[in-house]
């Protein structure tokens, strides 16, 4: 559910709200709301930090109001946002919660902190890991015993290593990702947590505790043990043992929503054609436990409360004061330089704080949350369009932080002579994959959107170039960067000179990079299916030109070469599949939602092409040996037979020759 989609560059810090828009909800949306008056339980912070430009930390209620209004209006505006929703809470009280814009731009129903529900995504992953550490605590779970001792189907013993329940929390089970069936707008698609885990194991590709790959499939394992352990629906015991308790009201995890929450749920939208297009509510078909909570700012705020409060909140204790430092402290780094991983929280450390916390995405919701404990501080935020994920993976946690915790522009210094710079750049220079992939299913191809690469630049630079944006790295470590235009660090691993064979982003301690072979480069595939299609729609363009001179006598003397009709058929095959794939991408489903029918009849085009372009090669061995039609005919015909060969290595090593789901 959580994937980083946007650029994790800060945005500029902007100024002075906006006024409300007139006219129908096609462009900015409203100014903020009232903030809410938070109910006595939780008290609210007065007191300011100390004045002065240079001083670190929050600055007093009215401050913080004023610099949200100024920040979150400008990006609501530019980001083309219908509406969001915020929370800051400090030294064991609420400072502010707001809403801001729609929560429907159609009717121009407002945010409201206290009442809208935002769907929160991956950060209901933090609801699942509370829970599991109250079982922890009670004895009723074990940390590092085999899951299956919980489960009543099996994951597979592909390695020596048991996955265990501390694996699962850092993310470092070893599951490949798989991407099917996770939404529906269906109700009547939802399938039972324990049903839906049993029939969607994913390839263990990796022994557990080696690597983070972030997996929705093992927090929704660990909502299922905790289900089990705790003999009562996942949904039930999040609403006892951790809503109740906390007051959090406006919170629920069920799906569909509860009758008396329905009507405060936020709309999720889609900026298209200059306007808000609203869309139908999301359901996490399966994988509930991994993201299906929907909360307001406010009760968030109390949830945050606990965790800085050593587990409690007014009284009312949901984990004990050890537990809920257990589960803030690192457990797992790829790096001990960088940031890496809690029990559940991530670690997102920056401007001189260790900041732990969680992201979540939904198509259409995009969320964020961030605990400083040193500072006993936690903010979060959530928006409601698709577009709101260029905000929430690191540009609005940025601004807060450059706003209320300032560190030295500077750039970063090289800390190697220029030589050492140099070689290290050429040793960690390559092109690179996350490990979050499928490495056996036919989804592996989508890896073909995302190329990164890493180049080696000037005095001992690199250019990181990645779906997450372009990071211009310094040397400031051994094999260790840092961003030229702020604080994110790059780790790589090697052995001894030998090029480098794994990096580490700070910005995503939940993926890893794995270096590619030349085999396996995405730029090397994109020029082979890229001259394929070319070659096989010149074959197929020539056909009629062939049959126009045909019929008018005059054939030339290299056309009666035998086999022609093989290349000609696996080209059309080619081509077909290319635009069935496209098709079944364009279709509602997609790659990820469904059967998926049309997508395995499609692939049956290229099994068929393949054999047709094997007997090609042979028939093109037999033209050689026989000197059958001219040497440029041969030619012509052996190089459509190779193109045709290169192009079904490509589609197998893509998972997309046979049925590989």
């Amino acid at each position: 559910l959580w994937a980083p989609d946007g650029h994790a560059r800060a945005q500029p810090t902007v100024a002075p709200p906006v006024a409300p828009p007139v006219g129908p909800p096609v462009g900015p949306p409203v100014g903020p709301q009232p903030a809410t008056v938070p109910p006595a339980a939780t008290p609210v912070a007065t007191s300011a930090a100390p004045a002065g430009s240079a001083a670190r930390g929050l600055r007093g209620r009215a401050e913080l109001e004023a610099f949200l209004d100024g920040v979150m209006l400008a990006n609501l505006r530019d980001k083309h946002v219908a509406g969001a929703t915020v929370a800051v809470v400090h030294d064991g009280a609420v400072v502010l919660t707001k809403g801001y814009g729609w929560a429907d731009a159609g009717r121009r129903t407002p945010v409201r902190a206290d009442r809208t529900l935002f769907r929160i995504g991956s950060i209901s992953k933090l609801l699942t890991w509370t829970a599991v550490m109250q079982l922890v605590e009670q004895g009723r779970l074990d940390l590092d015993a085999d899951v299956n001792r919980h489960l009543d189907f099996r994951i597979p013993a592909t390695h020596a290593q048991p996955i265990t329940l501390r694996h699962v929390l850092t993310h470092t089970a070893g599951f490949e990702e798989d991407g099917r069936d996770l939404f529906t707008d269906d109700s009547t698609r939802m399938v039972p947590l324990g049903r839906w885990l049993a029939t969607h194991v994913p390839g263990r590709v990796r022994p557990p505790g080696v690597a983070s790959s972030y997996s929705n499939y093992a927090t929704a394992l660990a909502g299922y043990v905790v289900e089990r352990a705790a003999a009562m629906p996942f949904d039930d015991y999040v609403d006892q043992r951790i809503l109740g308790p906390l007051g959090m009201t406006h919170t629920t995890t069920r799906q569909p929503l509860p009758a008396r929450l329905a009507a405060d749920m936020s709309v999720g939208h889609q900026w298209a054609g200059g306007r808000f297009v609203g869309k139908p509510f999301e359901i996490i078909t399966g994988a509930a436990p991994a993201g299906s909570a929907s909360a307001t700012a406010d009760d968030m705020a109390r949830f945050m409360l606990a965790h800085l409060g050593g587990g409690a909140l007014a009284g009312r204790r949901i984990l004990a004061e050890s537990t809920t430092a257990r589960m803030h402290a690192r457990a797992f780094a790829h790096d001990p330089r960088i940031p890496g991983f809690a029990l559940g929280f991530y670690e997102k450390s920056s401007h001189g704080l260790r900041i732990v916390g969680h992201g979540g995405d939904t198509r259409w919701f995009h969320s964020d949350l961030a605990l400083v404990p040193s500072e006993r501080l936690g903010v979060f935020v959530s928006y409601n369009t698709s577009t709101g994920g260029e905000l929430s993976f690191g540009p609005f946690l940025q601004q807060f932080l450059d706003h209320y915790y300032p560190t030295d522009p500077a750039p970063p210094a090289a800390a190697l002579p220029p030589d050492a710079a140099a070689r290290q750049a050429r040793q960690v220079a390559g092109e690179y994959a996350f490990n979050r992939r499928s490495y056996t299913t036919f989804q592996k191809a989508l890896g073909l959107a995302s190329p990164i690469v890493v180049a080696p630049g000037d005095s001992g630079r690199v250019v990181l170039q990645s779906p997450l944006g372009a990071m211009h790295l310094v040397p400031v470590g051994p094999l260790l960067y840092r961003d030229a235009m702020g604080e994110g660090l790059v780790a790589f691993r090697a052995s001894g000179t030998s090029p480098a064979t794994l990096g580490f982003l700070g910005l995503a301690p939940m993926m890893t990079l794995e270096r590619l072979p030349w085999y396996a480069s995405v730029r090397l595939h994109w020029a082979v299916l890229g001259a394929g299609v070319l070659v096989f729609a010149l074959t197929l363009l020539a056909v009629p030109g062939r049959l126009v001179r045909r019929r008018a006598g005059t054939p030339r003397p290299e056309d009666p070469l035998p086999g022609r009709w093989l290349v000609v058929l696996a080209a059309a095959l080619h081509l077909v599949f290319l635009v069935a794939v496209g098709v079944v991408l364009g279709s509602s489903g997609g790659l990820l939602e469904g059967p998926l029918t049309g997508l395995k009849v499609a692939l049956a085009l290229p099994v068929l092409a393949a054999l047709l372009t094997v007997a090609a090669a042979v028939v093109a061995v037999r033209q050689w040996r026989h000197g059958a039609g001219t040497r440029g005919a041969r030619l012509r015909y052996g190089a459509i037979v190779a193109v045709a060969l290169l192009f079904t290595w490509s589609l197998n090593q893509w998972n997309l020759l046979g049925w590989r789901f």
